[in-house]
């Protein structure tokens, strides 16, 4: 199948303004995780305007686009939910009407991460259009949600409720112009002590749960320094993220206190060796904490509970890998070696490698890290603008991820032959 490289990013071009409006849409259906509704049904909008063979909306709300009818099945995912908005008097301009100007759209979740979507359907419009699309090949585009809550949810939920199981998955998030094979997995950890209360005027009475505590995030801190570090992913992390206690009133002495720690697993680490290394803290058998993993059960903006424990597995895909081979040869046959790069990126892109890893988690942690299916990463934006205050993403990104889609499936026919 012929690839005429010039033509492709010719069409790239010419759907920037749609793909504009497109993304400025989204961001204006504002929808952070369990709202995504409005949002889901402006992608319908798009995909059949732009002529998907199959547009469906499944049970957990994700909505999923197909063009061609062939069994090898390739799927795009960009997850469409966003977190809050945050302080807003840390905004220069309203972040859900957004802004934009020759380079750049603003708005909550330009950049993590409705662009990916955004290129994504463009990209598969593009197939369409060159007839980059095998017979014996079906694009899949999915806009999933509840990703910003509980990352991966929605690939289980698509895997083991709806039967889909594609050959390989593209995830859009914001690669910085790079392309990236795995990141750290995570979990959520919750650590209860317990104490006796008593009245306030007499603490000596009691066992104050609070104090406990104290020395138990002592020995989590110097946890955080000794974890396992690996060569491509870095090093594995503890950090406490939020702090309760129980008590009878202010005036009494605190019966109960717990924390959530976010953990970071490199590779080689599981949540069993995390749950143990917590548990043989010295204050946490001093004290008898308990240790456990959160889950997560909150309803989709269906209605639909898909319930998981909060794990999410660490992934990496071996460099020579067909997937990564198809998406940097395609890279490197529309624009060369390096990272592309908007004018005020450049200088920060141009120092790192075309090929990299994520610092934060994405949907690959179901689809990769707990069902095996390759996992590759492209996408428009900027990793350091996702959950930031005044976040933007750039019309050349949504532009050069398209077209590298475009002729992704294509490659990867011609890589597994290699």
């Amino acid at each position: 199948m012929e690839i005429k490289t010039e033509k492709v990013k010719a069409l790239a071009e010419q759907y920037k303004p749609d793909m504009t409006r497109f993304l400025r849409d989204l961001i204006k259906n504002y929808g952070e995780s369990t709202g995504e509704k409005n949002r889901v049904y402006r992608i319908k909008e798009e995909m059949e305007k732009l002529g998907f063979d199959e547009v469906k909306i499944d049970g957990l709300g994700n909505i999923m686009g197909f063009m061609g009818h062939g069994d090898q099945l390739i799927a795009f995912d960009a997850h469409i939910d966003t977190v809050g908005i945050g302080e807003l008097s840390n905004w220069k301009f309203d972040p859900v009407e957004g802004y934009e100007n020759d380079c750049e759209i603003g708005g909550r979740g330009g950049s993590d991460q409705l662009g990916g979507i955004v290129s994504a359907v463009y990209g598969c419009k593009m197939m369409k259009d060159l007839g980059l699309i095998a017979d014996d090949q079906k694009i899949m585009v999915s806009g999933t949600v509840q990703e910003e809550d509980c990352d991966g949810l929605c690939w289980l939920y698509i895997i083991e409720k709806e039967g889909i199981k594609p050959e390989f998955v593209v995830s859009t998030e914001p690669t910085d112009g790079g392309i990236y094979r795995g990141h750290r997995g995570r979990m959520e950890i919750r650590v209860d002590v317990f104490g006796i209360s008593c009245h306030g005027s007499a603490p000596e009475r009691g066992d104050n749960a609070i104090y406990k505590m104290a020395e138990i995030l002592q020995d989590i801190q110097k946890l955080s320094h000794n974890l396992k570090d690996d060569p491509f992913l870095g090093k594995g992390t503890v950090t406490t993220s939020q702090i309760f206690s129980g008590t009878p009133s202010r005036c009494a002495v605190a019966d109960h206190c717990w924390i959530s720690l976010d953990r970071r697993l490199t590779w080689g680490e599981t949540w069993e060796s995390a749950i143990k290394e917590i548990e043989e803290l010295p204050s946490v058998k001093k004290y008898g904490a308990k240790v456990s993993m959160y889950a997560y059960d909150r309803p989709a903006w269906t209605g639909e509970v898909y319930t998981q424990d909060c794990y999410f597995p660490t992934w990496v895909i071996p460099e020579d890998a067909p997937q990564t081979r198809a998406m940097l040869k395609g890279h490197k046959m529309l624009f060369g070696d390096k990272r592309m790069s908007p004018a005020s990126q450049k200088e920060i892109r141009d120092k790192r490698p075309l090929l990299d890893k994520w610092t934060f988690s994405t949907n690959g942690v179901a689809i990769m890290g707990r069902h095996q299916i390759p996992c590759i990463g492209y996408g428009p934006g900027s990793e350091a603008q996702a959950h930031a205050p005044n976040e933007i993403t750039w019309k050349e990104d949504l532009v050069h991820a398209a077209a590298l889609y475009c002729v992704l499936p294509a490659l990867y026919k011609e890589a597994l032959k290699d």
